[in-house]
């Protein structure tokens, strides 16, 4: 790999992880600020309060999301979540599903800033 790519790589993956940490430190640190991306957990969408949702439907949520993660079609599914490709799978995308499938039990999916057409493509509304 050329040293350009390399070092664009390191800037990618440090930006990445100032937008949604993934290390344990950060994640005690509740007093963050909610400064990522709109649309995300650590953005505005995060600070949504669950309600009316039960500690089985969380568990419930995560292994939704931990199959929807997995990249395999519905008809590929494992039985269990014990036997998904876990090598290959992004831990931040089954966090991403699972919140997206408390959304759907709490009854504000999609819970997402408004979104507007610009010039063919979709675009953060005021």
């Amino acid at each position: 790999m050329k040293e350009a790519d390399k070092s664009f790589m390191q800037n990618l993956q440090d930006e990445l992880e100032r937008i949604c940490p993934s290390d344990l430190a950060t994640a005690l640190f509740r007093d963050r600020p909610y400064d990522g991306q709109p649309q995300t957990d650590t953005g505005e969408r995060g600070k949504t309060f669950v309600s009316n949702v039960t500690f089985r439907d969380l568990r419930d949520c995560f292994v939704i999301g931990c199959f929807e993660a997995s990249g395999l079609s519905p008809n590929e599914y494992p039985k269990s979540l014990y036997d998904l490709p876990w090598k290959d799978m992004d831990p931040i995308a089954v966090f991403q599903n699972m919140s997206c499938a408390v959304e759907k039990r709490m009854g504000i999916f999609p819970n997402v800033p408004g979104l507007k057409e610009v010039s063919g493509h979709a675009e953060q509304g005021p």
